[in-house]
């Protein structure tokens, strides 16, 4: 008992440092709204379950320098990527912000929202998770100091732990993503577009950079 509290209480105070996935889910939730945000924390935990599962059970691949260098490498460009690609829309969800809507314009734009793929999003909160490189070694870490846990107490961390990502990315989701939220936050989404996208972005070359110097 006193190993899983420890495990929990590690585990949700890492989760409430906002890293990557907070702010793409953030950032999905104020401009698409809690549900279709909710995929990328359906993402985020199937990434996390994947993680705790190689962990858990000893797979030495997941701590192989060569191949946490390659996640690193992919996962930093993926997040200049998407980071890029957060700044590029902010300017039409500005311009957007700017115009009067009139029912054709919602109507187009809701018929726009509706054709976004639930896929799309499962996808990038997948590939959020897998490749930060830090997930993996918090992990692997942990799964280290509960090395001497039975197979069914180790089954039971890792479904807490993957049950407690989903509730908490799905709580972010609801917050920022309700319609409540979406009405205060209208105005200035574009900025909270513009701060994800720096932040995943400057994130990424960050990991790229560390990734040269330790190749150095």
């Amino acid at each position: 008992m006193d190993q899983f509290i420890a495990v929990a209480v590690a585990h949700f105070l890492a989760l409430l440092i906002p890293g990557v996935d907070f702010f793409l889910v953030v950032r999905l939730s104020v401009a698409e709204g809690w549900r279709r945000a909710s995929a990328a924390c359906l993402g985020i935990a199937v990434a996390n379950g994947i993680i705790i599962t190689a962990a858990f059970s000893g797979l030495s691949a997941i701590q192989n320098p060569v191949v946490l260098g390659v996640v690193q490498l992919a996962g930093g460009l993926f997040l200049v990527y998407i980071g890029a690609a957060f700044l590029r829309s902010a300017r039409g969800e500005q311009a957007n912000s700017l115009a009067v809507p009139d029912r054709r314009t919602v109507t187009e734009e809701t018929r726009r929202m509706q054709q976004v793929s639930w896929s799309r999003n499962t996808g990038l909160g997948l590939a959020s998770g897998l490749l930060n490189p830090k997930n993996a070694l918090f992990y692997v870490s942990l799964a280290t100091a509960v090395s001497g846990a039975g197979t069914m107490a180790l089954a039971f961390y890792g479904a807490w732990m993957v049950g407690l990502v989903l509730a908490w990315d799905l709580l972010v989701a609801v917050l920022f993503g309700s319609a409540r939220a979406l009405r205060r936050l209208g105005r200035i989404v574009p900025w909270l577009t513009r701060i994800a996208g720096v932040f995943l972005a400057l994130f990424g070359v960050v990991m790229v950079i560390e990734l040269l110097i330790e190749l150095s």
